[in-house]
């Protein structure tokens, strides 16, 4: 049985598309991503899932319950994290815990068993009396999570956990997700990180409240067309800028210190591409095909889906 299924979720605000006709399959003890831009629809699926919006049409099913029709009992299946994750500051450690487990109705013999498991693997025992308002991002973030986890869920909804935190603070929290995982928790994580999502087992690429892409990491690659070329050269930046305006392929990225062009005829792209530098004077050190990342595939397919489609507000 799936830990989630989803089937033509729409979600509507005035005349603004939100998400639309979205179908979803999450298994059990899996970590699925949901990656996008800001804008994607990101949040309000999370927010639908967790039972905080109720969708304009479709259908929503947490451990085969009708989280529309009961959604008293499928959220009681559910942990959520919101990206203000509603923390206390003027409470610790401690207390922030106990305020969520009475929300969540956990007794005190439960929560005594649980309490230290969450503090030892969240490396917050240190400091449970420390108030939150004192925390550091990365260690707010924690909290939050040990909050979310007191009444034990079946699926742990994250909403872009890790945004604004430290490189540290973010690996710490991967390794604390990992270990949720090993234990039979389905995660579901949003994030704009796409190294993060290289770290789950299945994703859904979502801008504009439309499915872009879904499947593993490699499979999501795979549906990219043609290839990626990347470009070398002194002046990146300037290279970039004259490539978007002069070339007719959908996808220019600067990476770094590099360009990556996206393109369906890579020979004739790669002419074009010195053509143009050296019509503009520029130097083009070398044009190698590459393997396409994540972070190409969806700037490719963002791109295609916005010269395919006329913009809509959102």
């Amino acid at each position: 049985m799936n830990a989630i299924e989803t089937q033509g979720l729409r979600r509507v605000f005035d005349e603004t598309v939100a998400l639309d006709g979205l179908d979803l399959s999450i298994r059990e003890g899996e970590i699925f991503g949901i990656v996008g831009p800001d804008g994607a629809g990101k949040t309000t699926l999370l927010r639908m899932l967790a039972g905080v919006l109720r969708p304009t049409a479709g259908s929503i099913h947490i451990d085969g319950i009708d989280a529309i029709a009961d959604r008293t009992r499928a959220t009681g299946h559910l942990g959520y994290m919101s990206q203000r994750f509603g923390l206390y500051p003027d409470l610790t450690v401690l207390e922030n815990i106990h305020f969520y487990a009475d929300l969540y109705g956990v007794r005190r013999v439960e929560r005594a068993e649980r309490l230290p498991q969450l503090l030892g693997f969240s490396n917050l025992t240190p400091f449970q009396h420390r108030r939150a308002g004192r925390l550091s991002g990365g260690m707010k973030q924690k909290l939050g999570l040990a909050c979310a986890l007191i009444h034990t869920p079946r699926v742990l909804l994250l909403d872009e956990p890790t945004n604004g935190v430290d490189p540290i603070s973010r690996r710490d929290f991967w390794r604390i997700l990992y270990q949720l995982l090993s234990r039979g928790v389905t995660i579901v994580v949003s994030t704009s990180y796409l190294d993060e999502a290289e770290r789950c087992a299945r994703l859904l690429l979502l801008d504009r409240g439309r499915t872009l892409a879904a499947g593993t990491p490699d499979e999501v690659r795979a549906t990219m067309p043609g290839a990626i070329l990347e470009v070398r050269t002194g002046t990146p930046r300037r290279v970039a800028r004259l490539l978007r305006e002069s070339l007719r392929e959908p996808g220019v990225g600067l990476f770094g210190d590099c360009i990556h062009v996206a393109t369906v005829e890579p020979g004739a792209a790669e002419s074009r591409i010195r053509e143009a530098a050296t019509g503009a004077g520029l130097t083009i050190d070398s044009i190698e095909r590459i393997e396409p990342s994540l972070e190409d595939v969806f700037i490719s397919a963002v791109a295609r889906a916005a010269s395919a489609k006329p913009e809509v507000a959102r």
